[in-house]
């Protein structure tokens, strides 16, 4: 310190006071400095732990999304085979329809993920898991009907054995076609009445041949058919052979597509000769003329099927 009155520097020593007060200050500062220095450093910077963390993360995040990629191309891949499966597959084989309820169902209940909601990221683990819970169900109602395709592919050999597929009288020309199936003028009341098959007029004699390998499971006399005989095919389908003359079958008897059960009478509610023929399918009347389709050409068959719409009067 300069004293004016000396002119001379003099030098000068704190009290004990003001050195505690600057190593204070300079400490105070110091740490103030640091502080700052160390979360700006935490805000700026990750700590080894937290960019080992956010690597994971992000991995975690990319295999998610190649995930989700894979979840909707299988899916888009499921929901081909199901159209394919549905509308040609089983059309193809008259297999019965899955219902779209059933090919697509899901998992009731939320409790199924409870044990995941305590994992990290859990509604990614929830959603991911459950989509994948859908699509092996899925995979699974899909497998199973293909498994009944194969099934239903080899036997269809047999299956083209038995359905019904000709005519059951000699019908080249088809001369002998007398009614269709449908709503006819009944000959006896004179009034409409559903017509459940198709007339061939033919003589007495004539012989009757089966449309399909089968079973017979009746010859004896039916209450309106007069004498008859009703052939098991399988696969849901019977033949029905009205008004005959004589039987050359028995019950229980196997036959063959062709060969003669019988022959053309004018038994039962009849009003000529004739042989009425019918196609049952899982219990129900179907119209046989659908049902020729190994004996006519196609022109033979779109005549047929313009006789057979005849609404005019039937013969029993």
């Amino acid at each position: 310190m300069y004293n004016p009155r000396t002119l001379e520097y003099e030098r000068v020593y704190p009290s004990a006071k003001e050195r505690f007060l600057v190593v204070l200050r300079n400490l105070s500062l110091g740490l103030i400095i640091g502080v700052a220095a160390f979360f700006g450093f935490i805000h700026f910077f990750d700590s080894p732990m937290e960019s080992l963390l956010r690597k994971e993360n992000k991995l975690l995040q990319t295999h998610y999304d190649l995930l989700l990629m894979e979840l909707n191309q299988a899916n888009d891949v499921l929901e081909d085979l199901q159209q394919r499966d549905e509308k040609l597959y089983r059309a193809i084989f008259n297999a019965d329809s899955i219902p779209m309820s059933i090919r697509k169902s899901g998992f009731g209940g939320s409790n199924r993920y409870e044990h995941l909601k305590g994992l990290p990221n859990s509604d990614l683990v929830i959603e991911t898991t459950q989509r994948m819970d859908i699509l092996k169900k899925q995979l699974y109602v899909q497998s199973n009907s293909l498994e009944e395709i194969i099934s239903l592919g080899k036997d269809m050999e047999n299956k083209l054995r038995c359905i019904p597929a000709i005519q059951p009288v000699a019908n080249k020309d088809l001369k002998r076609t007398a009614s269709g199936y449908g709503m006819r003028i009944d000959p006896i009341y004179r009034i409409p009445m559903f017509h459940s098959g198709m007339d061939f007029t033919a003589d007495t004699g004539t012989e009757i041949y089966a449309t399909g390998d089968g079973t017979v499971i009746q010859a004896s006399w039916k209450q309106g058919y007069g004498n008859c005989v009703i052939v098991d095919h399988g696969y849901d389908y019977e033949t029905l052979y009205g008004h005959i003359d004589k039987y050359k079958v028995r019950v229980g008897q196997k036959v063959t597509r062709g060969e003669v059960i019988a022959t053309v009478g004018n038994t039962g509610k009849s009003t000529g000769p004739h042989l009425h023929y019918e196609v049952i399918y899982r219990g129900r009347h179907d119209n046989p003329a659908k049902y020729y389709f190994q004996d006519l050409t196609p022109e033979e068959f779109d005549q047929m099927i313009q006789i057979a719409e005849n609404h005019g009067q039937v013969m029993d």
